[in-house]
């Protein structure tokens, strides 16, 4: 992906509806690549520390940082911390320099005041709103400059802790469906156990 319109292309084909906060993330991931001086991971240069929960308004900001980084749950180079904050931090895992990028409080409060937030209040599915609605908010962030929407740390250093895959499976005694072998557990009969089987047998009394 070459451009901004190609990033947002993928990002509407990839989310599936069009909102405000989709493009929010995706504008806000660029501007962390940016400020790194990296570009899009292909597969672990990259890391994110996203600080979105769930069951908060713009959870869609996620998705736009995911189109824009490259960092997906799929390449383990995600992680949510579940603040309900929309913020996240972007690290370069080959040298440790990392940024911390954050939506202004009074940008993000105005935004929850706006009248698609409050379709989206009355229980309207972000699809279903119109786009007489929908559309001038989203031209709106795309237009935005940076300065003002988003707050953007300076460039520091992060230390990641770098693990190694795990390629060895083992079937469950139980069900016999194939579970990798750092997530086994041994039962006290001696059995290897996945977690749900485990986890049932206690429940069970078995």
């Amino acid at each position: 992906m070459k451009g901004f319109k190609e990033y947002l292309d993928v990002a509407w084909e990839f989310h599936g509806h069009r909102c405000p906060a989709m493009p929010m993330g995706l504008r806000a991931g660029l501007a962390a690549m940016k400020a790194l001086g990296v570009a899009r991971s292909k597969d672990k240069e990259l890391f994110v520390e996203a600080e979105t929960g769930k069951g908060h308004a713009a959870g869609c900001f996620l998705d736009g940082i995911m189109t824009a980084t490259g960092c997906t749950y799929g390449k383990a180079n995600i992680q949510k911390l579940y603040y309900n904050k929309m913020a996240f931090t972007l690290v370069d895992t080959k040298t440790g320099k990392a940024v911390r990028v954050s939506l202004k409080p009074e940008f993000f409060e105005k935004a929850l005041n706006s009248p698609f937030v409050q379709e989206r209040k009355k229980g309207v599915p972000p699809q279903d709103i119109p786009a007489a609605i929908t559309d001038p908010l989203v031209e709106r962030v795309l237009g935005l400059p940076e300065a003002e929407f988003l707050n953007i740390s300076d460039v520091f250093q992060k230390d990641m802790k770098k693990g190694s895959a795990n390629f060895e499976v083992r079937r469950c005694a139980k069900c016999g469906e194939a579970v990798f072998t750092d997530k086994l557990t041994t039962a006290p009969d001696g059995r290897m156990l996945c977690i749900a089987c485990a986890e049932k047998e206690k429940v069970d009394g078995d």
